[in-house]
């Protein structure tokens, strides 16, 4: 049985997907990153999955032949907090994150709580790597 992929690009609009996010605040800091995402990347928002907001797109293989496409970089306003996908490569991460404000790490994301945590021009530095990154390892 081939693997289905869950996250994949879909036509929903990332406005009223926003405008859903049940949290005032919270959906205030989404349309935040909107902007900030869309200025940083020169592309469209598109919805990958039900809940993440993604910008520019590869095609990834695995070693193991798994292979799919997802977004570059993107965000999530999530219950819990705001998750932000961003793969800068490892030796820009730690060094961007050290600047960045309040967060916590995962493995492919960066957790925040809200917009004003953070340091918004570490954040547009951290896309334009994540792009710069992503181009070197999957090239078109």
């Amino acid at each position: 049985m081939m693997y289905k992929l869950k996250t994949t690009e879909t036509d929903s609009s990332v406005i009223e997907f926003i405008e859903n996010v049940e949290h005032l605040k919270k959906r205030e800091d989404a349309f935040r990153l909107l902007d900030i995402f869309t200025e940083a990347t020169g592309c469209k928002a598109k919805m990958w999955g039900p809940s993440i907001i993604g910008f520019g797109k590869y095609h990834y293989k695995y070693k193991s032949g798994h292979e799919g496409d997802a977004p570059i970089v993107g965000f999530s306003p999530r219950k819990a907090k705001i998750s932000l996908y961003v793969t800068p490569g490892d030796e820009h991460r730690s060094d961007l994150l050290e600047r960045f404000g309040k967060h916590t790490t995962g493995k492919s994301c960066v957790y925040i709580n809200k917009v004003d945590d953070i340091d918004i021009d570490v954040l547009v530095k951290l896309i334009k790597q994540s792009f710069i990154y992503i181009n070197e390892v999957y090239p078109n």
